[in-house]
């Protein structure tokens, strides 16, 4: 059974804490973790003669940032889709990361997602390490897009951007969420970067997602 005390749960007999800026702490590993933050998807947008606001680069880092200064982190893990496209990688974009991670005492690793992996190679030097397989931190398997699991190791993974639908006899309403499937020993982040979207999913089997608004940690069983 899994339990639950304000934004604490504990999973296969591991604390996780699930925070309300979208990011996973894991205190036994003194790991801050993140996925599909997507920085440029506005730069990729503007470049298609759409015009969308860039600021929401400098927004969502600042919440990363924040993130950092109160946890202090040993490690940050960005579980895939750092960045958006092609597109993404102009100046603004990229000195902004590197800045970033000149800011913070974290160790940051990037697993390559699928929207990473055709950048990499174009990135400027950075202080931060690229994964391209998934990564094991104590008992924990850190990957982009969800792995099959065997024995007691969680599986944390980003990727489908999880968000939970709740409706009343009047209004219905669409909340990122962390979603768990117990069978498959996974936990899937929401996604950590603004206008990702959202994969709408399915509460059904052993399944629950955990939803976070304002501190508090709701969770919603399958029926």
């Amino acid at each position: 059974m899994d339990t639950l005390l304000s934004n604490e749960i504990r999973l296969c007999g591991h604390r996780l804490q699930l925070l309300d800026d979208k990011a996973l702490y894991l205190p036994a590993v003194e790991a801050l973790l993140v996925s599909d933050v997507h920085l440029g998807k506005a730069e990729t947008f503007q470049s298609l003669g759409i015009p969308i606001s860039n600021q929401m680069n400098e927004e969502n880092l600042e919440r990363l940032r924040s993130l950092c200064q109160q946890l202090t982190p040993k490690k940050l893990l960005v579980l895939g889709d750092l960045f958006h496209s092609e597109k993404s990688l102009v100046p603004e974009v990229l000195v902004a990361w590197d800045r970033f991670l000149k800011e913070i005492t974290a160790e940051t690793t990037l697993i390559v997602g699928n929207h990473d992996r055709r950048l990499v190679a174009a990135l400027p030097p950075l202080s931060m390490t690229c994964q391209t397989e998934a990564v094991e931190l104590g008992p924990f398997l850190l990957s982009h897009e969800p792995e099959m699991q065997h024995g007691s190791v969680l599986n944390v993974c980003g990727h489908i951007h999880p968000v939970v639908r709740l409706r009343s006899p009047t209004d219905s309403l669409r909340l990122p969420c962390f979603f768990l499937e117990r069978d498959q020993k996974r936990l899937t982040l929401p996604s950590f970067g603004e206008f990702t979207g959202g994969f709408e999913v399915e509460l059904v089997g052993n399944t629950c997602a955990y939803v976070v608004c304002e501190g508090e940690v709701i969770s919603f069983d399958a029926p």
